[in-house]
């Protein structure tokens, strides 16, 4: 990346290194990822959200370290339904590996010489008796004897170790009010720890970009609704990493993230980007972005209608938005559209943006925004390289997101001749 690109990128970055400031991320990796060239350039990048003002909890596994310990000791490992039967000898390797993942992870952190990406971080990570357990029991006839579930999380405890910027570590384990130590799955310590804290997002690393979808490639979005339909061609680590989703989103997390472990940046891609990089699940299967249906313009009319009588939109008649309504996107909710804009193409890979609304009941809840990524997004598909917008009400909101102001004589000449001089429109311009 040469040093414009590499400004420009940081640039784009700065809104969603705003918004993440002070939000609690639980970032989840599997005994894998540790053992994985790559994972030192994830931890550098974990290093980097916190320097950002990130409130962290990392959660590992050891699932392949602790079948390392087992077969140095010729102990065959057992499993029933892809859960591992802790028995006394697999219970001591489970010790012996999670020792060794904690000491790994605490070491990488702790990485300060002056050639390092983490000089100066001074990054402090904590760890403890954070998680307590209980028995599995014994499910199909079959004991699991010390292997458990996740009973509660010390939400408070952690809590108080984010708001003195450390790190929190949580393992694999956990431990019953008499002191006897569990083996957990480490999906089970994510969602938990995720869902107790009220985290902003949980974020499930793992061996492949995002969840395959049925035919080819990877699913970027997903709703609850949309995830439940796909679970049953998921396999492996990633039914796992969907079902893990589904039990955070459904019990109030409100965005799940999976990326991958091994493409180098896919955390920051995925945080720092509007592209993303791996699959996002989102809690809200009923707000639905969209291109615009004809059955939607009467729900774009009332959206209209009380911004055209103020001035602050031209009217556009219902014969018109019939013959533009491809144009237009919209956020409809349990059937009500809440949100429309559209796009206008012009010449010189110019295109306009226009008829940005969101109903008075959902302001302040980022549909405007979501509506500005969307017309970006497709202008950059169709190859514009600059939009611009005319307002006489709302110059402000636009200048927040990027635009500056110009001219009218910058306009395409095809949209000047358009120009509507009474009105007096301010003109704003964005490069894509």
């Amino acid at each position: 990346m040469n040093p414009t690109d590499y400004v420009h990128w940081f640039r784009q970055s700065s809104p969603y290194i705003n918004a993440h400031r002070d939000k609690t991320f639980v970032i989840m990796f599997e005994g894998d990822a540790i053992d994985d060239e790559n994972f030192t350039n994830v931890v550098q990048d974990i290093a980097l959200l916190s320097s950002l003002g990130v409130r962290l909890v990392l959660v590992h596994g050891a699932r392949p370290q602790i079948d390392a310990v087992l077969n140095k000791l010729d102990i065959q490992s057992r499993f029933h339904n892809d859960m591992r039967i802790t028995d006394r000898e697999a219970l001591n390797a489970v010790k012996a590996a999670v020792g060794m993942v904690k000491a790994d992870v605490e070491s990488l952190l702790s990485v300060g010489l002056p050639n390092s990406p983490l000089h100066g971080a001074r990054i402090r990570v904590v760890s403890g008796n954070f998680v307590t357990a209980k028995p599995l029991g014994v499910i199909d006839g079959v004991d699991f004897q010390h292997t458990g579930e996740v009973r509660r999380v010390d939400h408070q405890a952690i809590a108080e170790q984010l708001k003195q910027r450390n790190i929190v570590l949580l393992s694999n384990t956990g431990y019953s009010p008499s002191g006897e130590m569990f083996n957990l799955s480490v999906e089970d310590v994510a969602q938990n720890a995720a869902i107790a804290l009220r985290a902003d997002k949980l974020i499930l690393m793992g061996m492949k970009d995002g969840l395959p979808a049925e035919d080819e490639g990877f699913m970027k979005e997903l709703t609850c609704v949309d995830l439940e339909d796909q679970l049953h061609h998921l396999q492996d680590e990633s039914r796992r990493q969907a079902q893990c989703a589904l039990h955070a989103v459904r019990h109030g997390v409100p965005r799940v993230h999976i990326v991958s472990h091994i493409t180098d940046g896919a955390l920051l891609q995925e945080l720092l980007t509007r592209e993303g990089s791996g699959t996002l699940v989102s809690q809200f299967a009923y707000d639905q972005l969209r291109a615009a249906r004809t059955d939607d313009i009467n729900g774009i009319i009332e959206l209209l209608t009380p911004l055209e009588e103020k001035g602050i939109l031209v009217h556009r008649s219902r014969e018109l938005l019939e013959n533009e309504v491809h144009r237009f996107y919209v956020i409809e909710r349990d059937g009500m559209i809440t949100a429309c804009a559209a796009l206008y193409p012009y010449s010189d890979h110019q295109a306009e943006l226009a008829c940005v609304a969101v109903h008075p009941d959902y302001r302040g809840t980022n549909r405007g925004q979501r509506l500005l990524e969307q017309i970006e997004q497709e202008a950059r598909r169709r190859q514009h390289e600059q939009l611009f917008v005319l307002t006489t009400r709302t110059a402000h909101w636009f200048v927040e997101h990027g635009f500056v102001a110009g001219s009218v004589d910058q306009l395409p000449q095809e949209r000047q001749q358009l120009y509507n001089w009474q009105r007096n429109s301010k003109v704003f311009f964005k490069s894509l």
